[in-house]
């Protein structure tokens, strides 16, 4: 079984395995009364603020120049994506979204509502499907950067079938690549990976940074990493050291 590192903070924030990450998601609704949707638009801004400064510090385009894909998957990463193409476009961006098609149950109450405000915003939305995959070499060939909001912490094992080629694509494109949250293919709890993961050059951790992010092996994968304050109330950040 492989190791969780044990560094307990970075950069002042307290550090989580993934269990303890989904029981103070649960505990901030339902204690601190911070609904999971204001935690995902707070986590988007954050996303799309970040996303601005480095096209401005290093890729050298202001927000009107700026292009960017982002590749969602059907839960709550996904969702965080979503707002961050909304931000994104009201500030002047060229995006576009490619989203996992729902599972035969659908998606979540949250995703659904980001995905008719993005919609509202005339902000384009495609599926991610197996008649269209092989488009994306060219489509990323278009773009400034691409930003991976494919799996979530809450992901096991090895990506498989659509994901696994769209990662693939991502990483052979050259571009840009920014992962949300933690880059999809690495485990949130040791960083390892079983041979198919998103090689970023920026990770936005969310709310708390993962233990996975913390081990040295993961560092070439997780590129520069920068904490995003999605507002979790002091006593349940004080909790979660």
């Amino acid at each position: 079984m492989s190791k969780i590192p044990e560094i307990r903070e970075y950069e002042g924030w307290p550090v989580v395995t993934a269990e303890k990450m989904k029981y103070l998601d649960k505990k901030a609704s339902m204690e601190y009364g911070k609904p999971e949707i204001d935690l995902m638009e707070n986590a988007g801004k954050g996303i799309a603020d970040g996303i601005l400064s480095i096209a401005k510090e290093e890729l050298l385009k202001e927000q009107s120049e700026l292009k960017v894909a982002i590749c969602c998957g059907r839960g709550n990463n996904g969702g965080d994506g979503i707002v961050t193409a909304r931000y994104l476009k009201e500030a002047g961006a060229k995006v576009d979204i490619y989203l996992m098609p729902p599972k035969d149950s659908g998606y979540s109450e949250i995703v659904i509502k980001n995905i008719e405000r993005a919609k509202e915003k005339e902000i384009n939305i495609t599926l991610l499907e197996n008649g269209n995959i092989d488009k994306f070499p060219e489509i990323f060939s278009t773009v400034d950067m691409i930003l991976d909001c494919l799996l979530g912490v809450g992901t096991i094992g090895k990506p498989t079938g659509i994901i696994r080629k769209i990662i693939q694509f991502m990483n052979k494109s050259q571009k840009l690549l920014v992962a949300a949250d933690i880059p999809s293919g690495l485990s949130p709890d040791t960083g390892h990976h079983s041979g198919v993961f998103i090689m970023a050059k920026y990770t936005f951790t969310l709310g708390f940074p993962k233990t996975g992010l913390m081990a040295p092996h993961a560092q070439k994968n997780i590129g520069k990493l920068k904490v995003i304050d999605i507002g979790y109330p002091e006593g349940l950040v004080e909790e979660a050291r």
